[in-house]
């Protein structure tokens, strides 16, 4: 709900596609950086207490935008610094959620789990989109912003009912000088492996152009193709679908890794029709299919870290990981807004296009993520 309603609300506040660049900047940059201090955390802090915390606060967030709507004090500024907020705990969040996985479940067994949970991530995704959109257009945000205050409830009461979550030594919460060792820890292993270090730039520049393009498609589907509040939230569910059907595949996909990362980066090339489409559904059908190349990607890529990171340290490292992988997002998406609100949504879609397709020829000639078994 609130992937459709903050970035539908900050599009009807402004009308501006560099506005939501910086909702959408601002929401990867805190992810990132407080993702360095999760991996700590989760290192050193009772996992399952600490991601509660983050639901409690999330929840606290979602629950005055609420209040804010109805009073009619929300601002721009305050969705901004809510949305830092938030994406911060889900940095943290993810650090106890990534950490917890291996400890629960063993490394042989992390493909299936990543596989599963962004299935059902994706799941959710796909069905409640459409119809936060349709809501938005019918009655406004307050619905959809209620209902994932909820949400953050029910995931405390879920969470809560889990026994153990790690890890196995609870040394509590580390002072600056001990998440600054851990942030080097992280950064050292991520540097060591050569492999570990090419996707982890790959994945950057692949979120660069990827939050590029992502920010033109509400102007482009509402502007270009007279598309509605629905018409988007349809997209955005089509997306989730294939981000679903990738995740649950990902698991069955025998080949070397290498080769699974760069068949699905190639996936870029679905996305040829947009350059000349002035249709609503087949938009959403290519975005659908480009969700599933990126869903099993990612569930692949996530699962390979967790396979070649030690157990002790995987908070730490997928820290560094993420905060370098998000790096492109915000000035990918600052540089979408501005490029839409110029020269139009259809062009940023077509610089994004074009670098994706850079992007996946070169890995395609890397031998070092061609080499790739582990």
């Amino acid at each position: 709900m609130r992937t459709i309603a903050i970035p539908l609300l900050v599009f009807k506040l402004t009308g501006s596609a560099l506005n939501l660049g910086v909702t959408f900047g601002l929401e990867y940059l805190s992810f990132g950086v407080f993702s360095l201090v999760g991996g700590s955390l989760a290192d050193r802090l009772n996992r399952k207490h600490l991601m509660i915390s983050c639901d409690i606060v999330r929840f606290a967030v979602i629950a005055g935008f609420a209040f804010g709507f109805v009073g009619r004090w929300l601002s721009l500024e305050m969705l901004y610094g809510g949305i830092v907020v938030l994406a911060g705990c889900g940095g943290i969040f993810n650090g106890g959620q990534a950490s917890s996985i291996p400890y629960v479940l063993g490394k042989d067994r992390a493909t299936r789990a990543v596989g599963a949970l962004a299935g059902t991530e994706s799941a959710v995704g796909t069905v409640i989109p459409p119809i936060g959109g349709a809501i938005f257009g019918l009655v406004g945000p307050l619905p959809a912003l209620i209902v994932n205050a909820a949400t953050y409830v029910a995931s405390v009461f879920s969470l809560g009912a889990i026994r153990d979550l790690g890890p196995e030594m609870i040394s509590g919460f580390p002072r600056l000088s001990h998440v600054i060792e851990d942030i080097g820890i992280g950064f050292r292993f991520l540097v060591q492996d050569r492999a570990m270090r090419m996707m982890t730039w790959s994945s950057f520049i692949g979120n660069f152009f990827g939050l590029l393009g992502f920010t033109a498609y509400v102007p482009f589907i509402k502007r270009d193709l007279g598309g509605t509040d629905f018409s988007v939230g349809v997209a955005f569910g089509a997306i989730g679908a294939g981000a679903m059907l990738g995740a649950l595949i990902a698991p069955h996909l025998k080949f070397p890794f290498g080769k699974i990362v760069i068949v699905t980066y190639l996936e870029s090339f679905l996305y040829i029709p947009l350059f000349w489409t002035h249709s609503v559904t087949v938009t959403i059908v290519i975005l659908g299919l480009g969700g599933i190349a990126a869903g099993a990607s990612i569930t692949q890529i996530i699962a390979w870290r967790m396979r070649i990171i030690p157990e002790e340290t995987v908070g730490r490292v997928f820290g560094a990981v993420r905060l370098l992988v998000v790096g492109g997002a915000l000035p990918g998406a600052l540089i979408g807004g501005a490029i839409a609100d110029r020269f139009g949504a259809r062009t940023t879609i077509e610089v994004f296009l074009l670098g994706t397709y850079a992007l996946a020829l070169w890995l395609a000639t890397n031998r070092t993520i061609l080499a790739e078994r582990r």
